[in-house]
């Protein structure tokens, strides 16, 4: 089996250079290729690629912008190996990830994967807050940090596998963005193909983001939801609901007080930030990213709740058509 490693780039050369330098440090002995797909950019990565062609196997294009998930079809199309790897740009690769992914297959062989994602010490402590947030069991469940609670994995492509065979069933993945990748896992279920979560194939994805591309991304994020569900009304969940719930549970928390004086729902809001703060410190062994952990975590919850409740008045309540409602949210390809 031969992997292509696909991976789209727009205007970041910088974060390309560290990707293929860890790639470049592999243990892995087989033939791999890397697909190095730049999506319009204006600051290009084709003579960072160049530096690397005596170490590694890269095939570069450059086409017009489109977006990542036609990217990555792109890049597909034009890959050699029976089996995708999709990396986002700013993700670092450990050395025995290929090593990882290949025994996993070998045991249990499956046509989609995901991995999950970890921070290395050299982040800014905003990126390792920001990490938590999005990979804790107290936020997320988990389903982003390796936790297999979950009867169905949908992987996300910064860590994401996917065989010929299933790319060729699909057509890869759609104009939606982001939720590109569980459309596409849902898609896959949908023609019998199976996903599956390893926990050994993870990568440390930096996440190029400040506070407030954070809150962007993951209002994205919510608003990304009820199109879905709306989709796939089969897949939909109530635990999609919870940080809407969340923050809309403080409100009401707030309002007791003032007009009850009744605090309970109040405590409970501080026990579960008091939790937050103890174990991101311990995690990450120091009080100032359990502090940044606590804003991380509101922004994670604020904007996806926030995000989730303009997108399901919109789709679910008022049927409006996605593309009509959020026309940011898709590509034109």
């Amino acid at each position: 089996m031969m992997f292509s490693l696909i991976i789209p780039v727009y205007n970041r050369p910088d974060e390309v250079d560290e990707l293929l330098e860890s790639l470049s440090r592999t243990t892995y002995k087989e033939i791999f290729e890397i697909v190095l797909i730049e999506d319009g950019s204006t600051i290009r990565c084709q003579d960072v690629a160049s530096k690397y062609g005596n170490r590694l196997d890269i095939a570069y294009y450059y086409k017009e912008n489109s977006g990542p998930g036609d990217s990555r079809n792109y890049g597909m199309s034009k890959a050699r190996g029976d089996y995708f790897i999709i990396f986002d740009s700013d993700c670092i690769i450990p050395e025995n990830y290929l090593s990882e992914v290949e025994l996993a297959l070998q045991k249990n062989y499956v046509d989609c994967f995901g991995g999950p994602d970890s921070a290395l010490d050299s982040f800014t402590d905003i990126q390792k807050a920001i990490n938590f947030a999005m990979t804790s069991f107290l936020t997320t469940g988990g389903i982003r940090g390796g936790s297999e609670k979950i009867d169905k994995f949908q992987p996300r492509s910064f860590n994401m596998g996917l065989s010929r065979k299933a790319f060729m069933a699909s057509k890869g993945f759609g104009n939606i963005h982001p939720g590109e990748d569980p459309d596409l896992s849902i898609r896959l279920w949908n023609l019998g193909f199976e996903t599956k979560l390893f926990p050994k194939a993870f990568v440390y994805h930096k996440r190029r983001i400040d506070w407030e591309k954070f809150s962007v991304q993951v209002h994205k994020f919510g608003k990304a939801r009820p199109i879905l569900n709306s989709w796939y009304p089969k897949h939909n969940k109530l635990t999609f609901f919870f940080p809407t719930v969340f923050i809309l549970g403080i409100l009401v928390a707030f309002l007791a007080v003032l007009f009850f004086n009744f605090d309970i729902l109040l405590q409970l809001y501080f026990v579960y930030f008091a939790i937050l703060f103890i174990v991101a410190s311990i995690q990450n062994k120091s009080v100032k990213i359990g502090y940044l952990s606590l804003i991380a975590v509101w922004k994670q919850f604020y904007g996806y709740g926030t995000g989730f409740l303009k997108s399901y008045i919109q789709i679910i309540v008022l049927k409006k058509d996605p593309q009509t409602a959020f026309p940011e949210m898709f590509f034109k390809v």
